[in-house]
C-alpha cells in the first residue's frame, strides 16, 4: 500500500463502525491519525470497539452525542449506512469539515488501480463476472465493497499488478473526493433508497460520483438502453463505451444474430451462455466490455460464461426435489428485481414475497405475475402483496410468519415441474438483519426438505 502522509497527526472521527468503520479506524490509526471512534451500540456489546479500544484508539460508544463537534476533527469518516441528515453529519457541513466513507481512503492508498461497479441492479452479478473473467484471463483480480471484504482493507494488500474490482452503492459514492476508477459503471437507474436520498435526482448524482473524477484516459461503460444513464454520461471526461441488449450498437457490446459481441466481434452465442435470465444478458455485456478493455482473451470470457450460473443470493439455484427447482433471490430487495426475476422463468411459479415496508404499492408486479401459480407472503408488506396476486388472478394465496415457514408452505401447495423462488421484492430489515440472513435461511428451510 502508498505510504501517505497525509493524515499524519490529524484529528479524525470514525462515526459508525460495521466493518467498514473497524477497518477505517484501524488503517487511519496506522497511518499516524489521531483518531477517535464513535458507535451507537453500548461498548458492553460491542466487540469491534473493545478491540479498536486495546490498539489504543479513542472509543465513544452508546450513542452520537452532538458535542464530539467540539474537538476540533479536521475529517470525519462516515459509515455508508448513516444519513447525512444525522445531526453530527449536518454540524461538520455547518462548521466545514470534511465527510468521506471509506471508499475514499481504499483509493488514496491503493497501489492497485480499480474497476468500479455502480447501478440499482445488476451490480453483484456484474462485479462477480468481472472478477471472474479477470480470473480467468490471468489478470490477478481482487474482490472488494458491498460483495467482498472491505475496500480500504483490501487495498492494504494490493499490489501494482492487481486490478481491485469494486461493486459500489450510491450511500458510498456520496462520500468520495478524489476516487477515480480506470473502468466505471452504471449497470442501470430505478427508484431505490429514496428514503435516504429523498428524490430521484438526488440518487442519480451520488450514482453519477463514479465518473466525477475519470479523465479521458479512463472509461465509463453505460447501459446504452436507458436516457438516464446518457445523461450522466454528458457529464464525463472518460471515454464511454456503451452496451445495449435492444439495438446493435457501433462500438461497445451489444448483441446481434444470437451472439454477444464487442465492437465489431463475436464473442460468444447467447445459447452456450449457463446463466439464467434475459435481464442478465445486461450484466454479462457489461462485465464483457470491462474485461476486453482489460485484455482478457475471448477464450477466458467463453469459459466464463460457459460455467457461471449465478451469485449467492441472487437468482441462486438451490436444488431440485421431486421434479421442483428452488431459487434464492433474496437480493431482490425492490420491484424490478423481482420482476427480472419472474421474467426468466417459463415454468409455473410458486412465489415466496414480502418484508420491509416503505409505504410503496406493488402494482408493478401485476403484469408479471401470469406464470405465477401460488403465492406465499410473510414480513410487514404480506397484506400489499396478497392485493395484488388477488387482482392478478392467483388462486393460492397464503401468509406466514416467516421465510422458514414460507418454505413448506409453498412445497405443500408445488409439483413436478414448478419453480418454487424466493423473490421478496422488499428488504429485509423488518424480520432480518441482512438479506444475507434470509437468503441463508431459505436455504437452510429447502434442505430440510
Amino acid at each position: 500500500m502508498k505510504q501517505i502522509e497525509c493524515y499524519r497527526h490529524k484529528k479524525i472521527l470514525v462515526l459508525g463502525l460495521a466493518k467498514s468503520g473497524v477497518t477505517a479506524a484501524a488503517l487511519l490509526h496506522k497511518l499516524g491519525a489521531f483518531v477517535t471512534v464513535n458507535d451507537k451500540k453500548p461498548l458492553s456489546e460491542n466487540p469491534e470497539a473493545q478491540g479498536l479500544l486495546e490498539q489504543g484508539i479513542k472509543v465513544i460508544c452508546g450513542d452520537h452525542p452532538i458535542e464530539l463537534l467540539d474537538e476540533g476533527f479536521e475529517l470525519i469518516v462516515k459509515n455508508p449506512g448513516i444519513p447525512y441528515n444525522n445531526p453530527i453529519i449536518e454540524g461538520a457541513f455547518k462548521k466545514g469539515i470534511p465527510v468521506i466513507t471509506e471508499v475514499e481512503l481504499a483509493y488514496q492508498i491503493s497501489e492497485a488501480p480499480f474497476i468500479a461497479i455502480t447501478g440499482t441492479n445488476g451490480k453483484t452479478t456484474t462485479t462477480t463476472l468481472i472478477h471472474e473473467m479477470l480470473n480467468e484471463g490471468g489478470k490477478k483480480p481482487l474482490i472488494a465493497g458491498n460483495i467482498g471484504t472491505v475496500a480500504s482493507g483490501v487495498a492494504q494488500k494490493a499490489k501494482k499488478e492487481n486490478v481491485i474490482v469494486i461493486e459500489l452503492s450510491s450511500f458510498q459514492l456520496m462520500g468520495i473526493k478524489t476516487f477515480n476508477p480506470k473502468i466505471a459503471i452504471i449497470t442501470n437507474l430505478y427508484d431505490a433508497h429514496l428514503d435516504y436520498h429523498g428524490t430521484r435526482e438526488e440518487y442519480k448524482k451520488a450514482k453519477a460520483n463514479i465518473t466525477e473524477n475519470q479523465t479521458e484516459l479512463e472509461y465509463l461503460i453505460i447501459n446504452a438502453d436507458q436516457e438516464e444513464t446518457f445523461e450522466i454520461a454528458r457529464h464525463t471526461r472518460a471515454k464511454i463505451i456503451p452496451f445495449s441488449t435492444k439495438k446493435q450498437l457501433s462500438e461497445g457490446a451489444y448483441i446481434s444474430n444470437g451472439w454477444i459481441c464487442f465492437n465489431d466481434e463475436q464473442i460468444m452465442e447467447i445459447a452456450d451462455i449457463a446463466l439464467p435470465g434475459v435481464h442478465n444478458l445486461e450484466n454479462i455485456l457489461s462485465a464483457m466490455a470491462a474485461a476486453k478493455l482489460s485484455g482478457v482473451e475471448n477464450s477466458a470470457i467463453q469459459e466464463v460464461l460457459k460455467s457461471f450460473t449465478g451469485v449467492k443470493h441472487r437468482l441462486q439455484f438451490v436444488t431440485e426435489l421431486n421434479g421442483r427447482k428452488f431459487y434464492n433471490d433474496s437480493k431482490a430487495t425492490n420491484i424490478l428485481a423481482t420482476i427480472k426475476a419472474l421474467a426468466a422463468f417459463e415454468a409455473p411459479i410458486i412465489l415466496l414475497a414480502g418484508g420491509l415496508d416503505r409505504g410503496n404499492e406493488f402494482d408493478e408486479l401485476l403484469p408479471y405475475l401470469k406464470n405465477v401459480k401460488a403465492m406465499i407472503t410473510f414480513g410487514q408488506t404480506a397484506p400489499k402483496i396478497e392485493r395484488v396476486g388477488s387482482e392478478a388472478g392467483i388462486k393460492t394465496i397464503k401468509r406466514v410468519d416467516n421465510v422458514d415457514k414460507a418454505v413448506s408452505e409453498a412445497y405443500r401447495y408445488s409439483e413436478s415441474g414448478d419453480v418454487l423462488l424466493l423473490s421478496p421484492a422488499c428488504a429485509s430489515w423488518d424480520q432480518y438483519k441482512t438479506f444475507e440472513v434470509r437468503g441463508d435461511i431459505f436455504i437452510e428451510a429447502v434442505h430440510k426438505l
